[in-house]
């Protein structure tokens, strides 16, 4: 399986994307575990960004679309600017955000900023998003039912929620972007945008940074959020985006 990063060799650019570009320089800035890719186009202010997803990936740009565009009239996300398919892949053109995400090279060498910042953010999303309004659910039986099947055997009784809000749906921190003066200046990435318990962002917004900036941050990024620690529903969600994530084997 691949590793979700930004890419360290040479990437080529799909026809889709191509088509996307005009005469504009196309880098790209990010590949995830399943093949799909994510190029900025152009510079500056009028950047786009332009993800891309091969036929067969799992990767469901069309559920992205649809709530980008439901939660841009709420909160800062990228604009859907284009969308298509065809036999080969899917693909999706958004207007670029100001800053860069936490994982960048200028970040990583600030972890305590890019922290502070994932943390003030997520906290502003949940509070911007509004629940009784969302027509996407994140929940833990949606979610249960998209698991690999044999793998929830493992999973203990759900906790009651703490606090039901809108979630990101992939709060890791590379899915945050900071601008040069270590503010939070929006999200990408939000194709299980939905409504859950706001712990099932945090357990994993917090496990991330472990991931990212090494052991450390957990509480960094909790303090800014505005919320204590929560071990219990912590390792309730870091366990169902386990089962999520693993393959699943035959018997």
């Amino acid at each position: 399986m691949l590793i979700s990063g930004i890419p360290a060799d040479d990437v080529a650019v799909p026809v889709q994307i191509r088509r996307l570009g005009d005469d504009q320089s196309m880098t790209p800035v990010w590949r995830n575990g399943r093949g799909g890719l994510t190029f900025q186009l152009g510079s500056g202010p009028s950047r786009r960004f332009a993800k891309w997803a091969p036929a067969g990936s799992g990767l469901d740009l069309t559920a992205e679309v649809v709530r980008l565009q439901w939660a841009s009239q709420f909160a800062s996300v990228p604009v859907v600017l284009d969308y298509g398919a065809d036999a080969d892949a899917a693909w999706m053109l958004t207007a670029g955000l100001p800053g860069d995400s936490a994982v960048s090279d200028r970040w990583k060498a600030d972890p305590a900023t890019a922290v502070q910042a994932a943390g003030v953010g997520l906290r502003r999303l949940h509070d911007a998003l509004p629940v009784e309004a969302c027509p996407f659910t994140w929940s833990v039986e949606d979610r249960i039912g998209e698991a690999m099947t044999g793998a929830i055997s493992g999973l203990p009784v759900t906790p009651p929620i703490d606090k039901l809000v809108v979630c990101h749906g992939d709060a890791c921190v590379p899915n945050t972007l900071v601008t040069p003066d270590g503010q939070c200046s929006g999200h990408v990435d939000m194709a299980n945008l939905g409504t859950a318990d706001r712990w099932a962002d945090l357990a994993v917004a917090t496990w991330s940074t472990e991931w990212n900036y090494g052991p450390g941050w957990e509480e960094t990024l909790l303090s800014a959020y505005g919320v204590d620690p929560d071990p219990g529903r912590t390792e309730y969600y870091r366990m169902l985006r386990e089962l999520e994530t693993t393959p699943a084997t035959s018997p």
